[in-house]
């Protein structure tokens, strides 16, 4: 078969066409562009599980080139209707891509091709049009090993009749973001591609208009990232598909999600919270409410003056794993545990009280005051107990054979980290050393003096600590906060006891830290009618030594009552056998 040569030429172009496409697709920089302003019009239609969204929102190119192309992604059960830039329709492909940062594992993307190539930190304001369905889909779970049920536990945002809980990127992308492939099975990606979505869009401003239609005698609660949205059009009529309009103003985005929430909830209001809870659940809502409000003086001498108001959200499933965004609390009040209320407000409290851009100061100081609240209620050992269920996961992510290389020290340290067990269960265990180290009174003062707005460098809130105190505390930031040096790992090397003209014995203590982190440990000495506890700072790779006297003859060393996190804990018991001289 012969063939023309303007044929052949027709196939080549049609090849170098074809090529070109492909190199594009895969050398999009899908995160040059962040938006720095979404207002959307909502329609939502609960019976039909369905999302219409029209609006307008502003891109801004943060890359340091002109970018001709910009990239938008929602949820793969989402299609794309239009999008105009200047009230032009401008052109652009749309295709799945997967990725974990929704819950169906995959988005629907739209490549767009812009009028012109935007400046570095310069915007464009793009129309656009989209719409779909929201329902229970884990799939991004079940793909990795989950149970369908577990999965469905954590997965569990849909737009439904009962209820409507959707939280955004990260579980739901029902708005448009611009993200590089997040995966649940490779490591940390998931957060680390988070992570970067929220730094570049900190501060950017969202409002929704909602529209939305059902069956009510009275306007449901709409609310928006915990802020309730007031119903500004509606008339109770006995017609089907009534609508309910809704503005949400514009907010700020910050380190939580923005969640949509819209039930016909009956509202429990006190002082410091709101729980907004279903038709049957009001015995669950006041206990939860009364456990929140019992406890709000402790909170505010802790953490400051109550700044937002609290929410507790009711959710229907009673098995649904709870959620928590800042000061907004998503838990099915039917499922909880009575006694368990006042941790979970001890948390939401803090958030309401205490505001930070650093995720291990806001989220660490948060699980310090569950350790706290413990502390307050039930002793020392229930916080310890409580923190060591957070210890065994962190142990896994700082075992020698996982600790982080010299290079990696400063991005898996609590300033930089993306991992949720280092800035919330490692963060923790290091609010509670600092506690130990500096005293109650000196961090209640140092954490009065924080100021967020104030926070531009790593040091600040290390400075606020250090300025409360006369000891030099920079090597225990530089092993903590500033880089991940791994744990430590404490040992009694040895330990001499001798009988005084007194009576009494007199030990020496020699304490060897072979880990790779400096703390000042507690070191508990058992005798004969007692014990007594001291508490001895250990340098990395170092020895300390400590001299102790007891009354009766020493039988027992521990080293650690477990409010240090160490990579190896059966090492830290040391039998003495008493010598007299």
């Amino acid at each position: 078969m012969k063939y023309s040569k303007k044929s052949v030429y027709k196939c080549l172009g049609f090849l170098c066409v074809l090529c070109a496409s492909v190199v594009n697709c895969f050398s999009l920089d899908r995160e040059a562009f962040s938006v720095t302003n979404y207002d959307l019009n909502l329609q939502v239609e609960p019976e039909q599980h369905r999302l219409g969204v029209r609006g307008k929102i502003t891109l801004r190119n943060d890359s340091p080139t002109p970018q001709k192309i910009a990239v938008l992604q929602i949820s793969s059960s989402l299609d794309w209707r239009s999008i105009k830039a200047g009230d032009k329709v401008v052109q652009f492909v749309t295709q799945p891509y997967t990725s974990d940062i929704d819950h169906t594992g995959s988005l629907s993307e739209a490549i767009v091709t812009l009028p012109q190539a935007v400046p570095p930190n310069g915007t464009i304001e793009m129309e656009i049009a989209y719409e779909g369905v929201v329902l229970l889909d884990a799939t991004r779970l079940t793909r990795i090993g989950t149970p369908e049920e577990a999965a469905n536990r954590t997965d569990w945002d849909q737009i439904g009749e009962a209820s409507t809980a959707v939280r955004g990127a990260g579980y739901v992308a029902w708005y448009p973001i611009a993200t590089e492939v997040a995966n649940l099975s490779e490591g940390n990606s998931l957060f680390e591609v988070l992570a970067r979505w929220k730094n570049r869009e900190a501060g950017s401003k969202i409002r929704l208009q909602i529209a939305l239609t059902g069956n009510y005698d009275a306007p449901p609660q709409i609310l928006f990232s915990g802020v309730s949205c007031p119903a500004i059009d509606f008339e109770s009529t006995s017609a089907p598909n009534q609508l309910v309009a809704a503005d949400c103003a514009y907010q700020p985005l910050r380190l939580d999600v923005p969640t949509l929430v819209i039930a016909d909830y009956k509202v429990l209001k006190r002082s410091a919270i709101e729980v907004l809870y279903l038709r049957g659940n009001d015995v669950a809502a006041t206990i939860f409410a009364d456990a929140a409000e019992k406890i709000v003086p402790f909170i505010t001498d802790w953490f400051g003056p109550i700044r937002e108001k609290a929410r507790t959200v009711d959710l229907p499933d009673p098995k649904a794993a709870p959620f928590e965004s800042g000061a907004l609390l998503l838990t099915p009040l039917a499922g909880d545990d009575p006694k368990l209320a006042g941790l979970a407000a001890a948390h939401q409290l803090t958030h309401a009280a205490f505001v930070s851009f650093r995720p291990w100061t806001e989220e660490g100081l948060a699980h310090f005051a569950q350790a706290l609240y413990l502390e307050r209620e039930k002793g020392r050992q229930a916080a310890l107990d409580y923190m060591g269920l957070h210890r065994s996961a962190l142990s896994e992510i700082e075992a020698p054979a996982t600790a982080p290389k010299s290079e990696d020290e400063a991005n898996r340290s609590l300033v930089n980290t993306t991992s949720e067990e280092l800035y919330r269960s490692k963060a923790m265990c290091v609010w509670w050393m600092l506690r130990d180290v500096v005293g109650d009174a000196a961090l209640k003062k140092a954490i009065a003096a924080y100021r967020p707005e104030e926070d531009k460098e790593p040091s600040y809130m290390p400075r606020l600590i250090q300025a409360q105190t006369q000891r030099d505390l920079e090597w225990f930031f530089d092993d903590w906060v500033y880089r991940d040096r791994g744990l430590p790992d404490f040992k009694v090397e040895s330990a001499f006891s001798r009988k005084t003209m007194t009576g009494s014995f007199m030990l020496t203590i020699t304490l060897d830290n072979l880990g790779t982190a400096g703390a000042e440990v507690p070191v508990i000495v058992k005798f004969a009618g007692g014990e007594i506890m001291r508490r001895l700072e250990v340098r990395a790779k170092s020895k300390a030594v400590t001299r102790v006297e007891v009354t009766g003859a020493p039988q027992e060393i521990i080293v650690n009552d477990g409010s240090v996190p160490e990579s190896d804990t059966t090492n830290n018991v040391f039998k003495i056998e008493a010598t007299e001289k």
